[in-house]
Formats: C-alpha cells, sequence, structure tokens
C-alpha cells in the first residue's frame, strides 16, 4: 500500500514539474506600453510580468518590452523598416529558450486614430485591420510555434491635443477597430489555430471611468487631456494584460 502511495505522490511531483509554464514575451505598442506617464520606471509590462510570475503554475516569465513612443500600425510594418526589427530581435534571443512559450502582447491603434501627426494618420479601421494582420502574420511565419495576444486599445480624453491632434473625433475613430481587430481574431482562429488570441478588452471601459485616478493629467492645446496612465494606472493596465494571457494563453500551454 505505501508503494502505490509513494508512486502516486512521485506521479504528481513529476505532473507538476512538467506543467509549469515558462514563457518569454515581446511586448509591442506605443508610449503607453514604453511607460511614459507612469513616471517610475515600471511600464505596464514590468506589471503583467510581475503578475503572471506570481500565478500558480507559472515557472518563468522573461520579456522585453519594445514599445515606442508615437508608433503606429504603420511605424511596425515590416516593410517600413523602422520598428517591427526592434520585436524580431528581442524575439530572436527569446526564441533560442526553446523550453519557454514565444508570445507576443501587441497593443496598437492610439496614434493611428489621431486626426493628424503620427505617422500615417488618420488610420481608417479598415487599414488598421489590414496593417495588424501583415504585422501579426509575418511574426507567425518566422516564429513557428508562437502565439500572438492582441489588447483592445484604451480610453483617451476628446481634448487629447499635445503635439498630434486626437480630439473626438480620433477617440470615435479608435472605437471602431474593435470590431476590427475582434474579426481579425475570429479569421485567425480558422488560418492559424491556437494562435492568436484576444487580449483585455476590460480596461477600455474600466479607464474611461476611473480617468481621474488613472491618468496622468497633461497640458495641451485644448486643455488638460488624459492620454498616459499614471502610476497607478500603469500598474492597472499591466494586470489587465496580464489577467488576460493568463486566461487566454496559458490555459493552452
Amino acid at each position: 500500500m505505501r508503494i502505490k502511495t509513494l508512486a502516486v505522490v512521485l506521479l504528481l511531483i513529476s505532473f507538476n514539474a512538467f506543467s509549469q509554464a515558462k514563457l518569454s514575451i515581446v511586448f509591442i505598442g506605443n508610449s503607453i506600453t514604453q511607460g511614459k506617464g507612469g513616471d517610475n520606471g515600471f511600464p505596464p509590462p514590468t506589471h503583467a510580468v510581475n503578475y503572471l510570475k506570481a500565478q500558480k503554475g507559472v515557472e518563468d516569465v522573461l520579456y522585453a518590452n519594445v514599445g515606442r513612443s508615437g508608433s503606429t500600425t504603420v511605424d511596425w510594418l515590416p516593410e517600413t523598416g523602422k520598428y517591427f526589427t526592434l520585436a524580431t530581435t528581442a524575439a530572436d534571443s527569446l526564441y533560442l529558450k526553446k523550453d519557454h512559450q514565444l508570445l507576443f502582447s501587441m497593443k496598437l491603434g492610439t496614434n493611428d486614430s489621431a486626426i493628424q501627426g503620427p505617422n500615417g494618420s488618420p488610420v481608417s479601421k479598415e487599414n488598421y485591420k489590414k496593417n495588424v494582420q501583415t504585422i501579426v502574420s509575418e511574426l507567425l511565419k518566422r516564429y513557428p510555434g508562437s502565439k500572438v495576444i492582441i489588447h483592445h486599445p484604451i480610453w483617451y480624453s476628446t481634448n487629447t491635443y499635445n503635439r498630434s491632434k486626437y480630439l473626438a473625433e480620433g477617440l470615435e475613430r479608435l472605437q471602431t477597430y474593435v470590431p476590427e481587430l475582434d474579426a481579425l481574431i475570429d479569421e485567425y482562429k480558422t488560418a492559424e489555430p491556437g494562435r492568436v488570441f484576444k487580449g483585455d478588452t476590460k480596461a477600455f471601459k474600466y479607464f474611461k471611468k476611473h480617468y481621474l485616478k488613472l491618468f496622468k493629467p497633461e497640458n495641451g492645446q485644448q486643455g488638460v487631456f488624459y492620454l498616459h496612465p499614471n502610476v497607478e494606472g500603469v500598474a492597472v493596465l499591466g494586470e489587465f494584460w496580464g489577467k488576460a494571457i493568463k486566461k487566454r494563453v496559458l490555459a493552452g500551454i
């Protein structure tokens, strides 16, 4: 009886050892991903990774934050040669960790939605979807077995106007991107099963409701606007991303 019990215990130990997830994550995005507004050196990806490391069943998380301020999907297109190489350089290194699942976490769209200023803006919803698809498909092609999680953009105030002009028109355009993202992810379910996932969908409404608490007030051409999460907001957004990764991706590893 003791031998059987010991065998069961050893089996459980062995199972747990092999069921521990190891992730390598490349975070792609704009100034929000980069962490502008947080002002304490801990951008959303850091908080997302810390959240994931604290979860049961996660053994290790390696990551690279290649978010770049002001960037649009146009800037991240492989053919432009601007920022896509940042993602691939980071991924090339992380991909060598064969015991880790390579994952790309992407949040783009804020700057695409601007009326003027960022490269390529304003980007139509159709071109936004096309650009995201181009970026994602190239990543999937270059890194067999990798996965991509795409987060919805977050809210910004309708008077947002720094060097770039966003305003109500921009926010309205930003919201037209969401159905395009969701449709694209559904298409990948057939084209690339189990590789592309919907990320966070809750932060937009949450940040809109709590903007005075979670955003850094910034002086603009139409008064004080809210675009970048502050120290608390950065932590909250990172946890939203971490929870989405846990729910959508870790369940399949």
